[in-house]
């Protein structure tokens, strides 16, 4: 009963509930603008809200943070620019819903299927936080090493069918990541004596030149096409539609709140890996996949704000963060006189079931606001191309400005938006270059830290590699995986196993 109580403490108090109202709006349109990410707006947050009392900071923080990962989603459907990491894969089959004159129903149901993942990882965190968090720690080094490989391999999945372009765009998405002081010996790599290569290159500016920069580029080149009218006939999803993709939902939820409850990785990794079981699984398709498959638009949206419960649970339960956010909420708690670990379900119990309701409520407010001003955004996409343009290069040069008030950033946006227009002139996908960018610290990190816990010796690694069950479950994964995307599988063994 005393669990009921603080669950639904925010729930009762008019001023618990306007914060989580505020935070959830802000955060939309936060997550929504390229270049401002919820860890930079929830760090700006923890300066104003440190003298506050600690459910009025919570209450405002996790808003910012479950509107701000769902907010990605707009502007990745609209503009084919991804709010934030996480909303890359949505791009994917989003963008070329609203070019048929479908964004109404695409950002109608990405908001459904959205609010169903958060459901479903919070859910989790209520009832499985203690053993979801075993299964996490049980994670090696060498198990993150495997992951990351892993999400490597799916590059298939945003690459048209073509694995060796999205490797090689994958491949060269790691040499990126590179770049910068080595984070073990502070070593210079691919730096050329050039000082403000020390920081590396930032995935953020990346990714903004990659898809807004190109899509500006790449409308340049295509003039002549005229403008699709949308068809907003109706905002919410038919009823038939979330009865059909409901299974896809959930299977998709799943997979959010697994990856997001491993430390360092976040939804990003869980909507590429959703979106890829998704391709995997679905026999037929409506539309093929990247050509404005609802499928794939709504495995990485259930993903990503899965996730975001998911990264709650080692925060909570570990004092680990599962995320950069909940890095940040980890600092948060500290400040405000908590202390988040495994004592915290025995000596303040409270504040567990205080944040599951809290997030529960900020999930009711994404599917309250998720589906209000879509009639006015969905306008976006009907622009004339002489102002569409120009406000995707606005909204890519403020964003990447935005990251670090650095005009450097805006150099590197505009180098790969070079690139990424080049790339997709000669059908090589983007997608995979952001991802590689991502996934090469957990790779490189971690295989430092493998490679030191076995002193260096490579048989010694292998050895552990294949007497681990989790570590010999990945490798088979990642073996499994790219077997499935040669030629062999999809044209010869898949067509006659699967008649």
């Amino acid at each position: 009963m005393e669990a009921l109580n603080y669950f639904a403490l925010s729930w009762l108090s008019p001023e618990l509930l306007a914060l989580t109202a505020l935070g959830t709006f802000l955060g939309i349109y936060v997550g929504a603008i390229p270049g401002l990410s919820v860890t930079m707006a929830v760090s700006i947050l923890i300066s104003f809200t440190f003298s506050w009392d600690v459910n009025n900071a919570l209450c405002l923080m996790v808003g910012i943070f479950m509107g701000g990962v769902y907010g990605g989603s707009r502007t990745a459907i609209l503009l084919n620019i991804p709010g934030a990491p996480s909303a890359i894969a949505t791009a994917l089959d989003g963008y070329p819903l609203a070019k048929k004159g479908l964004a109404g129903e695409a950002i109608g149901l990405s908001t459904v299927m959205s609010v169903i993942g958060g459901f479903v990882g919070i859910i989790v965190l209520a009832l499985a936080a203690p053993t979801i968090s075993e299964f996490a720690i049980t994670f090696q080094p060498r198990d993150y090493l495997l992951l990351a490989i892993l999400g490597l391999t799916l590059v298939g999945s945003l690459s048209s069918g073509s694995l060796a372009k999205g490797l090689f765009a994958g491949a060269l998405g790691v040499l990126v990541g590179t770049v910068g002081l080595d984070p073990l010996t502070a070593e210079e790599r691919f730096t050329f004596g050039v000082i403000e290569l020390w920081d590396g290159i930032n995935v953020i500016a990346a990714m903004i030149g990659l898809f807004g920069v190109s899509e500006a580029l790449h409308q340049l080149h295509h003039l002549d096409k005229a403008i699709i009218k949308q068809k907003i006939t109706r905002i919410i999803p038919p009823w038939a539609d979330i009865r059909k993709y409901f299974p896809l939902s959930l299977q998709s939820s799943f997979i959010g709140v697994i990856i997001g409850a491993l430390p360092g990785t976040g939804g990003d990794i869980a909507a590429l890996m959703a979106y890829d079981q998704a391709k995997r699984s679905t026999k037929k398709p409506d539309v093929p996949f990247g050509h404005g498959a609802k499928e794939g638009l709504i495995a990485p949206e259930a993903a990503n704000n899965a996730a975001v419960g998911g990264a709650f649970i080692p925060m909570l339960t570990l004092g680990i963060p599962g995320d950069a956010v909940t890095a940040v909420f980890i600092g948060a708690l500290f400040i405000h006189g908590l202390n988040p670990g495994p004592l915290l379900l025995v000596e303040q119990p409270h504040m567990f079931w205080f944040t599951v309701g809290n997030l529960t409520l900020a999930n009711i407010f994404v599917l309250i606001f998720g589906l209000t001003g879509i009639r006015i955004f969905s306008k976006l996409v009907e622009c004339p191309k002489g102002v569409m343009i120009p406000l995707i290069m606005l909204l890519s040069v403020v964003g990447a400005y935005a990251i670090n008030n650095s005009v450097i950033d805006i150099w590197w946006m505009l180098a790969f938006g070079i690139l990424g227009y080049f790339m997709r002139l000669y059908n090589y996908p983007v997608g995979p270059v952001i991802l590689g960018v991502i996934l090469s610290k957990l790779m490189d990190e971690n295989w430092r830290r493998a490679i030191l816990s076995e002193r260096g010796d490579m048989g010694q690694f292998f050895a552990n590699l294949f007497s681990s069950p989790l570590s010999c479950v990945l490798f088979a994964a990642i073996v499994l995986a790219l077997f499935t995307q040669t030629p062999l599988w999809t044209k010869t063994l898949k067509p006659r196993l699967f008649r």
